[in-house]
């Protein structure tokens, strides 16, 4: 398994946690705050966590919330900030 494949199958399980909805697994690109399910709150809560398993910082402000509002695009995020 390559390391972006477990980067994107970590940010996956993540974002199940945060959202509550295995959704994000079905449909990576289901817009999270269009669809309800993730919130401001969420989304600190997926960067600390993303933090805490993977060791990557993405700060608040880096991205816009368009560029961070799908499983693929928040995925792709994060194994961009993993190089």
């Amino acid at each position: 398994m390559s390391d972006n494949t477990k980067i994107y199958e970590k940010v996956m399980d993540i974002l199940t946690d945060v959202t509550g909805d295995p959704v994000v697994r079905e449909d990576p690109d289901i817009n999270l705050p269009e669809e309800g399910l993730i919130d401001s709150m969420g989304y600190m809560e997926l960067l600390m966590d993303v933090e805490d398993s993977l060791g990557i910082v993405i700060a608040p402000a880096e991205y816009t919330r368009e560029e961070m509002d799908t499983p693929r695009k928040i995925a792709a995020v994060v194994e961009s900030k993993s190089r």
